[in-house]
């Protein structure tokens, strides 16, 4: 389906905003390096114009907090099937960059500094160089696209293939020029598709895989006192809790530390404004921070209400060589390396099976 954007002026008589143009398709790669929140709130920039040692260079390339890469390909003047094979042409590229080579574009893009400091200040947890590359994304940057592409990219996308397409628009009033941002698909469903898009795949076992970063925002001890899971500090981490249903089995991973519980989801995702706990605000009762310095919806705290079937303290966490993990807050895993995962975790928590 085309993606249309309008824009009114609010008043008594509502005024139409009229489409406006840049100076250039090459204003719009400056203004998102100069402020990458333009695209993405959660991604950070790596490359820019980087050569791919075939003849073609990559428009923006950008890191996810769970170190996956993001190939951002600006559609220019290409035709709508050219800007598609130029993708999956530099998608063949990205996959045989080792986390060496990623280092080294890093330090093309912002020279004297280091990829682990920096990937560390912005998402607050170490870059862990086995996970570098280990799943990409590919992102066109378009004002529109033609059916006979998006028929393409929904053919793609059939075939578990990370792509998608973020829409800009330029509308001017009088002096001033204002941008619109649109995505042909859920940026979240993109997220967990690629976190899980592994070159040997299963089908799904039905065990949702969970991550609960204790440490100084949140405590596994009061998520297990008061029967919860929580995430926050940007829609990358708390928009994927969505997954979440009634009656879900989750598995949960501390990172760092390893898996300390099994339990089934019984409620939907509360932001931390209407979560209570006894009948109280929940950080009234919580002493850890949830990220209570954050008010506004992207970044602040979001709980899903479980019912624990066996759990163990932080420290005797189940921590084993070729266990799963992944950064995603919750993901629905088809790596066989879950399944067998499950397994062990069924044995190191006896209680699971309720």
């Amino acid at each position: 389906m085309p993606i249309h954007h309008a824009l009114w002026l609010v008043a008594d008589q509502p005024a139409e905003v009229k489409t406006s143009a840049l100076a250039g398709e090459r204003q719009l790669e400056d203004m998102i390096v100069a402020e990458p929140r333009i695209l993405s709130d959660e991604w950070m920039l790596i490359g820019r114009q980087e050569d791919t040692g075939t003849g073609g260079r990559v428009d923006l390339l950008g890191i996810a907090p769970d170190a996956s890469l993001v190939l951002i390909e600006l559609k220019r003047d290409k035709t709508p099937r050219d800007v598609i094979t130029q993708t999956l042409d530099y998608a063949s590229w990205i996959t045989e960059l080792k986390a060496e080579d990623v280092a080294t574009i890093y330090r093309r893009f912002r020279p004297g500094a280091s990829l682990k400091e920096d990937f560390q200040a912005r998402f607050g947890h170490v870059l862990d160089e086995e996970v570098i590359n280990a799943t990409h994304q590919l992102v066109v940057v378009a004002s529109t696209v033609d059916p006979h592409t998006e028929r393409i990219i929904r053919y793609l996308e059939s075939w578990d293939v990370p792509i998608n397409v973020v829409f800009f628009e330029i509308f001017g009033h009088g002096d001033l020029q204002f941008l619109s941002r649109a995505w042909l698909r859920d940026p979240v469903d993109l997220q967990v598709d690629a976190s899980t898009a592994r070159r040997e795949k299963e089908p799904w076992n039905g065990e949702f895989y969970a991550c609960f970063g204790h440490g100084n925002e949140r405590h596994w001890d009061e998520a297990v006192k008061h029967g919860f899971i929580s995430a926050g500090g940007g829609q990358w981490y708390s928009n994927t809790l969505n997954l979440l249903h009634k009656g879900d089995r989750i598995w949960v991973n501390a990172p760092n530390y390893g898996f300390v519980g099994v339990g089934r989801v019984v409620g939907g995702r509360h932001p931390v404004t209407e979560y209570e706990i006894e009948g109280r605000p929940a950080l009234e009762v919580l002493q850890a921070n949830y990220h209570r310095q954050f008010h506004d919806a992207a970044r602040m705290e979001y709980f899903v209400p479980i019912t624990w079937l066996d759990t163990v303290p932080i420290k005797g966490a189940v921590r084993e060589v070729g266990m799963f993990g992944n950064q995603n807050t919750v993901c629905r895993p088809r790596d066989p390396k879950w399944r067998r995962t499950v397994d062990r975790l069924k044995d190191a928590f006896p209680d699971f099976d309720d």
